[in-house]
């Protein structure tokens, strides 16, 4: 009887921590996912920023956050005061000898808005160097400006650090970083428009072979089941554009072709990235769960390449 009693006890016990994990945290706006002696992560928004961690297990669950609440940066109050904590669309990349997350500090519905950036040498919290150092603003949006400094995606590129960014106003844009400093390679540069739509944002550059791809969203987010968010794509011999799609429409005008839209459960899909690992590729998005009250969540496809085009596997 004892043995019984100890055996559900364990049971029990490995029952309810699995459950803690496999209760995924809402995730949006998922950042790219890394890959850091042997464990995956990525970030996500909501307070601070949520750093989510994979379990041997398989699972997701948060793992920290960059800024504990009430400790966020001074400057995000002093450029954005309508910003109370809630940290948007992080993207996260390794930079010589340390891990950079790049974030967006805003309001809804408004373009005084910052992207951040923070470093730390591990992405593992119970390391004794971890640590996220605020590196300060990368670049800054306000009412005169015709973009919108949110949505920051990175890539590096044959040594050069590049940054897409960008939401409805005049649509995605492209700015070059310093690949050693993390921030504005030239802090009077004016971003260069890769495309636009009335409802445009969420982009994220991949380099495939010789063509570089624009992935982004239209469509409207942030409604739950209601939300309409797609993926689309474009692709350019230049990282600077133009981009056009399978038509022969550039993106600036409108084109983008379709990746992925909503299906049965899975609606709104948005902030795509594209995960490496084993040589075989995932497209990494979150989605509005149709048969959970609408609760985002992460979601990750196969990917192919077919006649130079990204294909889903659903």
């Amino acid at each position: 009887m004892m043995r019984t009693v100890l055996l559900l006890s364990l049971l029990l016990a490995a029952t309810a921590s699995a459950q803690r994990w496999s209760r995924i945290p809402k995730v949006h706006d998922p950042s790219t996912l890394v890959m850091e002696d042997g464990t995956a992560w990525f970030f996500s928004t909501g307070h601070g920023v949520l750093q989510m961690r994979r379990t041997e297990e398989g699972a997701w669950g948060v793992a920290g956050s960059l800024f504990e609440r009430g400790k966020t940066p001074d400057w995000h109050q002093e450029l954005v005061p309508e910003n109370r904590g809630h940290l948007w669309a992080p993207d996260v990349i390794r930079l010589g000898d340390r891990w950079w997350v790049y974030y967006s500090v805003s309001s809804f519905g408004k373009n005084t808005s910052a992207i951040g950036a923070a470093s730390s040498p591990t992405l593992d919290p119970e390391a004794d160097d971890y640590g996220w150092k605020d590196e300060g603003v990368v670049i800054r949006s306000q009412g005169r400006d015709r973009f919108n400094a949110i949505d920051p995606a990175m890539i590096l590129d044959e040594g050069r650090l590049w940054m897409s960014f960008g939401s409805f106003w005049d649509g995605i844009m492209l700015v070059e970083l310093d690949s050693e400093t993390g921030l504005m390679k030239d802090p009077e540069q004016k971003p260069i428009r890769l495309a636009d739509h009335p409802e445009i944002e969420a982009p994220f550059i991949h380099k495939e072979d010789d063509w570089y791809y624009l992935f982004l969203n239209w469509g409207k987010c942030c409604r739950g089941v209601e939300s309409t968010y797609e993926i689309r794509v474009g692709r350019s011999r230049s990282i600077e554009g133009p981009y056009v799609d399978r038509d022969g429409t550039e993106m600036t005008d409108g084109g983008g072709t379709l990746v992925l839209g909503s299906r049965g459960r899975y609606i709104g899909p948005g902030h795509p990235s594209i995960f490496e690992n084993a040589g075989r590729q995932w497209l990494a998005h979150h989605y509005y769960d149709g048969e959970d009250r609408g609760r985002s969540k992460l979601r990750m496809l196969p990917l192919k390449w077919q006649g130079g085009w990204p294909v889903v596997e659903e």
